[in-house]
């Protein structure tokens, strides 16, 4: 089985939020994404000190698909710079960590 990761990245709204996890899942970048509105997140900034509300995407994918989702997510997001940090999972589940790596295969492609 493909190891698998949790990825962390803040957009800032739920709409944002909710658009990302569709395309993510969809694509089959992700099997799962959990919102998780109403942070605040301070951080420093071309020089200055910020405080943002931000909403907290957990994203599960398999290792294989993290180069592709990360790119996705760069294409897609509003931020210059995006959160976008990886995190190995080392123990879960053994059947909800291969439904992640199953629901993460690319797709097949089309003989047409």
């Amino acid at each position: 089985m493909d190891s698998i990761l949790l990825v962390y990245c803040t957009v800032p709204d739920l709409d944002t939020a909710r658009s990302l996890a569709r395309t993510l899942v969809e694509e089959r970048l992700a099997a799962c994404v959990n919102l998780v509105p109403g942070l605040t997140s301070f951080y420093r900034w071309q020089g200055t000190v910020q405080e943002d509300a931000e909403t907290l995407l957990l994203i599960k994918t398999a290792a294989a698909r993290h180069r592709a989702l990360q790119e996705r997510l760069r294409a897609l997001h509003p931020y210059e710079l995006p959160e976008i940090i990886a995190v190995p999972v080392s123990a879960g589940l053994p059947a909800y960590l291969e439904w992640v790596a199953t629901e993460t295969l690319s797709p097949p492609e089309d003989p047409t």
